[in-house]
């Protein structure tokens, strides 16, 4: 019996991907000499929220004012062996209590971020978002992941996989301006960014709502409706991100093989694409929410230390980005 040929060699060898970290270090670099960000980290009763404050304060990024009950602070601190003599501590009863505080220092301007500790993102955001509260811009709130990783040649922004759920049209406009606000705060190339409007086809299809509105995003672009980039949409995740897929297809695009912001139709979407960067590609990532008149960083128990610097960082620039605007 003749000896089947296989296709590929059994000693085939590994494809590797070569990760050097040079964008976490160029924006840490980018923060260097800047005065850092006087932030409320909101609940941060456990190891790793106050760990993720020490690490950006010892990198010079953050000044934390911990907001919480003072005493569940102060065990986790010793438990966790992290130094927070000197720090201020603002007293509070419980989580509730110091998300309400936490807004009201940023709407005084005794804050200029507020930071995420050991409570729930909705939590968090509730006073921030309520009827009449002095943080809102009249702009719909959103989250940004910037990402670094090793199968791309540039940072990328994914946006929105934390806060809105199902967003329309309107929304989707609010996304695509506060991420090219993100974008241009770390980003001194004085080009336009690109946005991708992910769907699962390429084509408009009545009956896939993801598509309408990527093709109404693109037309509010060319009318003026959202300023300084360009879009197209809607594009499969492929011919988004690989010039090679949309060229197979047919699609001329300014946008595919070259997206600085992915926006995708919802949030299960957005955090599967996010969390499957971080967690398999071994991305480096940052979260910041943005559309507030201070920015909201993000961080889970989950999160790498290079995650909340990158978080940290972003909120830095941002602040800096925002007096010359």
């Amino acid at each position: 019996m003749k000896e089947k040929k296989h296709p590929f060699p059994v000693d085939e060898p590994a494809d590797i991907q070569v990760h050097h970290h040079t964008r976490f270090h160029s924006l840490l670099k980018a923060c260097s000499g800047k005065p850092p960000l006087v932030t409320a980290v909101v609940h941060p009763v456990d190891e790793t929220a106050l760990g993720a404050a020490s690490d950006a304060k010892e990198e010079g990024l953050i000044t934390p004012v911990l907001v919480g009950p003072e005493r569940r602070i102060s065990e986790a601190a010793m438990k966790g062996g992290i130094d927070i003599s000197g720090w201020k501590i603002v007293n509070t009863r419980h989580s509730h209590e110091a998300a309400e505080k936490a807004a009201a220092l940023a709407a005084a301007g005794e804050a200029s971020a507020i930071m995420k500790g050991s409570l729930h993102t909705d939590e968090l955001l509730a006073p921030i978002v309520a009827h009449a509260s002095p943080l809102l811009t009249g702009r719909r709130l959103s989250h940004s992941y910037v990402i670094d990783t090793a199968g791309y040649h540039k940072w990328l922004i994914v946006t929105d996989a934390v806060v809105n759920i199902d967003p329309g049209l309107r929304e989707k406009a609010d996304i695509c301006r506060n991420a090219v606000d993100l974008w241009r705060s770390f980003n001194t190339s004085g080009e336009d960014p690109k946005i991708a409007v992910l769907a699962a086809i390429e084509f408009v299809n009545p009956r896939m709502a993801a598509t309408l509105d990527a093709a109404a995003l693109c037309k509010m672009a060319d009318r003026g409706q959202i300023q300084g980039c360009i879009i197209d949409g809607p594009l499969a995740f492929d011919n988004a991100v690989s010039s090679e897929a949309a060229e197979q297809k047919g699609i001329r695009s300014a946008v595919s093989g070259d997206p600085d912001i992915l926006l995708v139709p919802n949030i299960e979407a957005g955090n599967i694409l996010a969390k499957q960067l971080t967690f398999i590609n071994h991305a480096d990532a940052g979260g910041v929410v943005l559309g507030a008149k201070v920015p909201v960083l993000l961080a889970s128990r989950a999160d790498s230390l290079r995650t909340r610097l990158i978080s940290c960082a972003l909120g830095v620039l941002f602040r800096d980005a925002g007096k010359s605007r």
